[in-house]
């Protein structure tokens, strides 16, 4: 066991509050100087079960979750429905216990609450315990709870308990608790959690090496989420309304956007669907306001036509897809990257939109920002994918980094002195679907201007909007939609800084493909090999419509063969690429995961060993080799 970094896994019941603890504790980490990851893993039953939160913390980047974990505080659930083994979900009392050892590294510690677990709950602990080299302290975190305030705050307990075995300093720890609470709860906190700290360096000799790492940040740093990344990136872009409905793991976004939109004179607005959330945001941008609405792949569904409605008026629209396992309801909680085709593809007619994937929370903000800028630009719906992990994974950035100011242009909008000297038809109406305009992008008025009035509908249209199916009319509006695609790519392209990340030597000869929230992951990866003397450099990539070309292109030519990995059964980004850049498709396997589980670093490590060894199956993992095409 070495003190590089400390993966921290807290685990109980739904409604023990465990992301509360989880989240105070990465807090007081990062204060200390250490950057933090977060990883949440809780149960889609309303009813609750068993829950648990890990921490990864360490003085240098912490890009993903590790490889297993190493310090382990089982809480029981003492909302745990039924304690008997016969149960139907098993004894969800003792899973905080049971279910979590099989992660836990070599050498690792168990704290667990001896007031509502027991060593004879699991079997063969001992046995378990001694060959595998970890370090059991029970500690009666729940009698300590109740002597002093009540049975929840055992968790605090725990923390304490954590502090003194890892030789971590309280100050930060208390420091919280006094930001979030006051009186007799902050005063019955500070007492459980110096209480056990106290009882756990007395009664126990501490015979592990394990402590908490130190580290220091040059400045301020922030604990945010994806789903934070995204919201912010909204609100500097200019978004004042939103429109939604609940739908994990989108609520996240809808939530934050609803608690600050006020602040900014917007408007948030929780109707009865998703048909109408997206609608409500059509209708709000087509008025004049940057909009946005979003839902995950079920809602997702819904918003088919009032996407296509965006895309055949160019009404600029944004919208999140936050993906989660499917098909239909699939695992709400769990993450999965199956949604990529839905999202490309879906509504009525040839696709006119952007989609972005982001692969941080820095990418989530600045890839927010720019769909803002695109949509109201070109006049086009914009989407930006995240999933369920990136949704909920917390990580440290520097506070700076939000420091922007907020970008209030409506875009490409004429004044009335510019739609006074525009084109009008005949009767009148303004012209807003020119044919042969610059970018393909026909000038725009708002609801209310002088001289500005047309027609939109959901039909095919002339110039001034009326519903026109002349062959030629047809073809001259089709091809000026699809040209904007051509010239924001040429946008993106031109940008100081592209959207795909890598990592590794140029000169490598094997590549790692991947996208979204699967970014980090691979690239911590790439660097172990790297690290391990293997000649291989990555790519994480955001832009998948319009598709980035020539780097991919560029990218998988310079390799003798390269690795996709993304978590679903099809292989869709794969597919994506083969379709963009067909003649790649003998050079290129997938590493696939789908158990509801993001990888892991060690995953994708041996992933690629396997396919070196040109094994079809992963050994020791939960992932899948497909071939190259023709193998």
């Amino acid at each position: 066991m070495t003190d590089d970094e400390l993966i921290w896994r807290v685990a109980g019941g739904s409604g023990d509050g465990i992301d509360s603890t989880s989240q105070n504790f990465a807090k007081a980490l990062m204060r200390s100087g250490l950057n933090v990851f977060t990883h949440r893993h809780y149960p889609s039953r309303i009813r609750g079960g068993h829950t648990y939160v890990e921490i990864r913390a360490a003085d240098g980047e912490v890009p993903s979750r590790g490889d297993g974990y190493n310090f382990l505080l089982a809480l029981g659930d003492s909302f745990a429905r039924n304690p008997s083994e016969d149960a139907y979900y098993g004894n969800e009392e003792t899973k905080p216990l049971t279910e979590n050892l099989d992660d836990l590294r070599e050498g690792g510690i168990i704290v667990y609450d001896e007031g509502l677990l027991d060593e004879d709950d699991v079997e063969d602990l001992n046995e378990r315990a001694e060959e595998e080299g970890w370090h059991v302290y029970p500690v009666d975190l729940r009698g300590m709870a109740r002597e002093v305030g009540r049975e929840v705050m055992r968790n605090t307990a725990g923390v304490g308990a954590t502090a003194a075995l890892l030789d971590m300093d309280l100050d930060e720890v208390e420091s919280l608790m006094e930001d979030a609470m006051g009186g007799d709860i902050l005063e019955q906190n500070l007492q459980i959690l110096q209480q056990a700290h106290d009882q756990v360096n007395e009664e126990f000799e501490h015979t592990h090496d394990l402590q908490v790492p130190t580290g220091t940040n040059e400045e301020e740093q922030v604990l945010l989420s994806g789903s934070n990344g995204v919201a912010y990136g909204a609100l500097d872009a200019g978004c004042r309304f939103i429109a939604g409905y609940p739908m994990t793991p989108w609520t996240d976004v809808f939530t934050i956007m609803t608690q600050n939109l006020p602040d900014f004179g917007g408007i948030a607005e929780q109707v009865e669907d998703e048909i109408a959330a997206a609608a409500l945001a059509v209708g709000a941008s087509h008025a004049g306001v940057k909009s946005m609405s979003g839902s995950s792949g079920g809602g997702f569904a819904l918003m088919s036509e009032p996407l296509g409605l965006a895309e055949m008026t160019e009404t600029p629209l944004v919208l999140i897809e936050a993906m989660r396992a499917g098909p239909s309801t699939g695992m709400p909680t769990k993450p999965e990257q199956g949604d990529l085709e839905h999202i490309l593809y879906t509504s009525q007619g040839d696709s006119c939109r952007v989609v972005f994937a982001p692969g941080n929370i820095r990418e989530c903000y600045e890839q927010t920002r720019t769909a803002f800028e695109l949509a109201y630009d070109y006049q086009i719906p914009v989407m930006v994918v995240i999933d369920q992990k990136l949704s909920g994974e917390n990580r440290n950035v520097d506070e700076s980094f939000f420091d922007r100011q907020p970008d209030p242009d409506p875009g490409t909008v004429l004044t009335e002195d510019e739609i006074a000297e525009a084109a009008h038809d005949p009767s009148g109406k303004f012209n807003r679907f020119l044919h042969d305009t610059d970018k393909g992008v026909s000038p725009r008025s708002l609801p209310g201007q002088k001289g500005g009035h047309y027609l939109a509908t959901g039909n095919e249209h002339n110039k001034a909007g009326h519903i026109s199916e002349d062959p030629e009319n047809r073809v001259a509006q089709m091809d000026r939609r699809m040209r904007k695609l051509d010239h924001i790519r040429d946008d993106l392209d031109s940008a100081e800084d592209s959207n795909q990340t890598t990592v590794g030597p140029d000169d490598a000869d094997f590549g790692i493909i991947t996208w979204g929230s699967s970014q980090g992951t691979v690239l911590e990866a790439t660097r172990r090999l790297n690290d391990d003397g293997k000649d291989v450099k990555a790519i994480g990539v955001s832009d998948m419509m319009p598709f980035p070309e020539a780097e991919l292109e560029a990218f998988i030519e310079s390799v003798d063969e390269a690795m996709v990995v993304e978590m679903n059964a099809t292989a869709q980004f794969r597919g994506l690429i083969q379709k963009e850049l067909g003649r790649f498709g003998p050079k290129l396997t997938s590493l696939l995961k789908y158990n509801g589980n993001p990888f892991e670093p060690a995953e994708v490590v041996e992933g690629y060993e396997a396919q070196q060894q040109g094994e079809e199956d992963t050994p020791g993992t939960n992932t899948t080799i497909q071939p190259a095409a023709g193998d």
